[in-house]
């Protein structure tokens, strides 16, 4: 790149992503009413702690303050218990935002709430035991989290190549980090770390195996299915490329577990997935509902995360991070109250989706990826200002956190 060309993508991206927190601010919504860390107010108040680390604007201070107090103020009324929908992505974001006191009354509810080990009919990272293991972690709560993954062990099921875990009220097993077997396996390597239980890092690189095992990509790539058997096979295609359901997900897995085990093998296994993901045509739409979504869940801001890990960690060059920040850039809405993107459903009448501020789906998820993407244009740390529960930390070369 042209000398200067690397400080202008910087500017660029940092301009949107200013653009974009604009928008959230102006947009009042069901996603500002809503609480949650997936869609509502933690995920966006969250995005906007990494604006006010690295822009300097006084607004960004009173959103947040009055954000935190409307969050704290709903801790004894929310009745779910889940990281992404409930008391534990409130207790996770509190903390983060230095609200402790508030953080504490919310993980205190999420314990009294347990029945029978379980939170949840589901039992997986997004709606059950995993996320709240991974969330109490966060907070600094090791037993909890220790109590909410136990349940694990007693409810394996053996496979040909590991374990997995019934993870919803139905036969289908799920395989990925959303709700399905590699979420489990995040949540018992990182617990399994925090505590010294090497029973449950064990079991971890088990269910693991169990997704190794389902492979159809290899030995260049990695892709495995969603669900066997399929689960709404009507309305959910079979394979996934992005965070949520597919090998940009499944890399942050095999990214943990290559730092909790020392095992080289997890590297090249995230080399794999990134090799699917990078070969796979995305970000283009080279068909009807194929990279359809901008979101950090599944869409191409969850892509850039996993991109700006391996400029920090692998060294890999801008060029494919350039590729997907161009491709949000041209896919944003700007005008003046500020940008925004809208997904696209090509099921639905009419297909283009409204904008959201949200996480998972919107301007919040999209907004983190921007900002670490201009700080690692100009040099500066890849690391965000609050760390997310299953996203592994960047690690130098050394092994040390980055920053």
């Amino acid at each position: 790149m042209e000398p200067g060309g690397r400080s202008r993508r910087a500017d660029a991206a940092e301009d949107l992503a200013r653009s974009a927190v604009d928008w959230m601010l102006r947009t009042p919504g069901k996603d500002w009413e809503d609480p949650s860390l997936y869609h509502g107010r933690a995920g966006i108040l969250l995005a906007l702690e990494d604006a006010r680390a690295q822009v300097d604007d006084a607004g960004y201070d009173d959103a947040l303050e009055l954000g935190c107090d409307s969050l704290s103020a709903i801790v004894d009324e929310e009745e779910n218990c889940s990281l992404y929908f409930g008391l534990t992505g409130t207790a996770f974001t509190l903390h983060a935002l230095g609200r402790e006191a508030a953080a504490r009354r919310a993980l205190h509810r999420v314990r009294e709430r347990s029945e029978g080990g379980r939170w949840s009919t589901m039992f997986e990272l997004f709606a059950g035991n995993a996320g709240v293991g991974l969330g109490a972690l966060m907070v600094g709560d090791v037993e909890l989290a220790v109590d909410a993954v136990t349940p694990y062990r007693s409810t394996a099921t053996k496979t040909a190549h590991g374990v997995n875990w019934p993870v919803r009220p139905t036969p289908p097993r799920s395989h990925h980090i959303a709700h399905g077997t590699l979420g489990i396996v995040y949540a018992l390597a990182a617990v399994g770390r925090a505590a010294g239980r090497p029973d449950l890092v064990e079991l971890a690189i088990e269910g693991a195996d169990d997704v190794v095992g389902r492979d159809e990509a290899g030995p260049d790539g990695f892709l495995v299915p969603h669900s066997d058997p399929p689960h709404r096979p009507e309305l959910i295609e079979r394979y996934s490329l992005g965070w949520c359901n597919g090998p940009a997900g499944d890399a942050q897995v095999f990214r943990l577990l290559g730092e909790v085990t020392g095992q080289e093998s997890w590297s090249g296994l995230a080399d794999r997935c990134w090799h699917t993901v990078t070969a796979s045509g995305l970000p283009h739409r080279v068909r009807p509902g194929f990279w359809d979504n901008n979101g950090r869940c599944c869409g191409t801001a969850g892509v850039l995360a996993l991109a700006c890990d391996r400029i920090v960690e692998n060294g890999d060059t801008f060029d494919f991070a350039d590729v997907l920040v161009d491709d949000l850039a041209a896919r944003a809405t700007v005008d003046q109250f500020g940008a925004r993107w809208s997904n696209y459903e090509h099921r639905a009448t009419p297909p283009d989706l409204e904008p959201r501020p949200g996480w998972a789906m919107g301007n919040a998820g999209i907004v983190r990826e921007l900002l670490r993407y201009s700080r690692l244009c100009r040099g500066r740390p890849g690391t965000y200002a609050v760390s997310w529960p299953d996203h592994p930390p960047t690690l130098s070369a050394i092994g040390r956190p980055c920053g």
